[in-house]
């Protein structure tokens, strides 16, 4: 049984990726101005900054079918082995074949680690091509599974996992990512309980871009999305990947937030050392541009803390989706509390205590020993939300009020707080 081998991903990764703000026609400019944003919140903890997808395409996201984000069969700029390589109009320093390298390096400078989005497969255009495969014989065409596509973008088929020219596809593009200095890549089209019926998880495919990374010689942090991933794969993913999703894309909508702890509940006890059930990105600050929505999020302040809140207790990957480049001061208060963080990087053992329609009460253990609460109000207005210290086998003598505004109450062995709609408090029991 394999177990990621590098050290990647040993605390649950915090980042930013570029989907929320310019979906699939981020540029250059917009990746590296991110990046400096993120450089100033290093300190607090966050280090990647992921550039999504269809990076190699020319006119990304610029003429839409319908509305639709994709353009149906768009060209895309490949090397002569049919491999991606970023597109020169959107990426003007991959010029000459330099690939995604001087971005990684500028990225490296600012103390921060880079990746990138791929579909998993092969590109139809290197297929229909015949394009060779990078130290074989082989064509494209012999990696192939043509009656494998992705349902919502058609830019792939996928690799062929009884054909040794589809495990030298994956090991060459990986090699070239390990080349330009990826840290992090996230593959897509690869676990959805609800997109393939005959094969919802690709567990073939998985394993060769895990055999691949290793083949590299470069650690990479290795994301499986979308979501929902299947729960009885859930062994599978711990052995092969560091972080899968457990939602499909989550956006700044309540009804989806309200359905995450059904889907934390579902994965408590899955999260370890290397290996991080997913909650999906944060639609924090200014998001949306790339979909002609150039918005501030939707959710209201309580219910911005109670993601990060519960993201935190539960220890899901934090990767921003706001444009850091337009950051305000209330969303930078929720991406630098080092107290809330804290539990997301160091906590151990989260759990959820109990939960109806109308609250929620999740804890795990502090690395001083103590131990993190946190109250979440479901309803549509204020109420009083309580905890039983019994059922945490803890004896408590106080309780720090980590977002610093929603003080508690320790009465007759229980901890209480007023919660606003939709709201959470956080706190760290101390004995």
């Amino acid at each position: 049984m394999h177990l990621p081998k590098d050290d990647a991903a040993l605390t649950p990764p915090m980042g930013w990726n570029s989907w929320d703000c310019f979906a699939a026609g981020v540029t250059e400019e917009q990746l590296l101005a991110n990046a400096a944003g993120l450089a100033r919140l290093k300190a607090f903890g966050w280090e990647y900054v992921v550039c999504d997808i269809q990076w190699s395409e020319p006119l990304a996201a610029s003429q839409r079918d319908e509305g639709v984000v994709y353009r149906k069969f768009a060209p895309l700029t490949l090397d002569a082995w049919g491999r991606q390589i970023p597109a020169v109009n959107r990426f003007p320093s991959s010029e000459g074949g330099r690939g995604l390298r001087p971005i990684a390096d500028r990225i490296h400078a600012l103390g921060l680690k880079f990746g990138i989005h791929i579909m998993r497969g092969i590109p139809r255009q290197a297929v229909h091509g015949r394009l060779p495969v990078l130290g074989t014989n082989a064509t494209a065409a012999d990696a192939a599974r043509p009656d494998s596509i992705c349902s919502w973008n058609g830019d792939m088929y996928g690799v062929d996992p009884a054909s040794p020219a589809g495990q030298a596809y994956y090991d060459s593009i990986f090699r070239l990512y390990a080349d330009w200095g990826v840290d992090f890549v996230k593959v897509d089209d690869i676990c959805h309980e609800h997109l393939y019926a005959d094969d919802p998880y690709g567990a073939a495919e998985v394993e060769m871009i895990r055999r691949a990374i290793d083949r590299s010689g470069r650690p990479m942090c290795l994301s499986l999305s979308p979501g929902p991933a299947i729960i009885s794969k859930a062994w599978h993913m711990e052995h092969y990947a560091n972080m899968w999703r457990i939602t499909d894309d989550f956006w700044d909508d309540w009804k989806l937030l309200l359905d995450m702890f059904d889907r934390c509940e579902l994965w408590q006890g899955h999260g370890k050392e290397g290996r991080w059930p997913d909650c999906d990105m944060l639609p924090l600050g200014a998001i949306g541009s790339g979909f002609g929505q150039s918005r501030q999020t939707r959710f209201t302040r309580a219910e911005q803390r109670t993601l990060m809140t519960l993201w935190c207790i539960f220890r899901s990957p934090l990767i921003m989706g706001g444009d850091l480049t337009q950051l305000d001061e209330w969303t930078r208060s929720l991406l630098t509390k080092k107290k809330i963080l804290a539990a997301q990087q160091t906590g151990r053992e989260p759990e959820q205590i109990t939960r109806d329609e109308r609250h929620a009460v999740w804890t795990s253990l502090a690395q001083d020993g103590g131990r993190y609460l946190a109250l979440f109000n479901l309803t549509d207005g204020p109420q009083t939300v309580s905890a039983s210290l019994s059922d945490m086998e803890f004896s408590v003598k106080s309780a720090q009020d980590l977002w610093g505004d929603t003080p508690s109450v320790l009465s007759e062995g229980r901890i209480q707080a007023v919660l606003p709609a939709h709201g959470a408090g956080m706190y760290l029991l101390e004995r």
